[in-house]
């Protein structure tokens, strides 16, 4: 591990950059995925079928396909940035419509019953599902949801494979290729930090399940 303690600081760094990708790919597709997913469940045939042909087509399109035409077709029409943001828009948008699909499952626990009561007191589309019908929905979408997230952590190492730059990929590649590490030991440090990355995760998903159940 001699590379590691030599390096170390570039592994730190990739670990943040890694790190920032998976916490603005969470954000963002937590705030997307509930948008879709009230899409899907809206009243407004439009909206459903935008929502549905959204999650069809995204769901069944590779993050690499979808990484290459970010990075390469959309320079194309004349809309430039960094690859970076290329590479977390495009993490964002795929990992929504698997949001989605998990916040609309829950929505569809909660009984019928609670909507028809939000609608007799008066309450519009929004408000019911904003006030009534969401607020129940997540305690049960909170496994769902972080087997997601903890699959857009690891989602996030191929977007640094598009490259990002320095992240922890690229770290990987730098230490093999131009300073002729051994590849399996620098993968093995690598893959090490994404399972820091997943496992803390997984823990503050536990943390935040347990914390819903005793408020049931």
């Amino acid at each position: 591990m001699e590379f590691l303690t030599e390096h170390f600081d570039d592994f730190v760094n990739g670990f943040f950059r890694s790190l920032s990708i998976a916490l603005w790919g969470a954000v963002g597709s937590l705030l997307l995925g509930t948008l879709l997913a009230v899409f899907r469940v809206s009243p407004i045939p439009v909206l459903q079928g935008f929502g549905a042909a959204y999650v069809t087509l995204v769901r069944n399109t590779p993050l690499t396909v979808l990484l290459f035409g970010m990075a390469f077709g959309v320079p194309g029409l004349g809309i430039n940035a960094s690859f970076y943001l290329f590479g977390v828009v495009t993490l964002i948008l795929y990992t929504a419509a698997f949001v989605c699909e998990a916040i609309r499952s829950g929505i569809a626990t909660v009984p019928i019953g609670q909507a028809e009561a939000a609608r007799a007191i008066g309450l519009t589309f929004g408000q019911s599902l904003g006030l009534v019908i969401l607020p129940q929905a997540m305690r049960s979408v909170v496994p769902p949801v972080g087997s997601v997230i903890i699959a857009m952590i690891k989602n996030s190492a191929v977007v640094g494979a598009a490259g990002v730059g320095s992240d922890l990929f690229s770290v990987y590649k730098r230490m093999t290729s131009a300073l002729g590490y051994a590849p399996l030991p620098v993968l093995t440090a690598v893959a090490v930090a994404f399972l820091i990355m997943t496992l803390s995760t997984g823990a503050l998903l536990a943390l935040a399940e347990r914390r819903m159940a005793v408020a049931r």
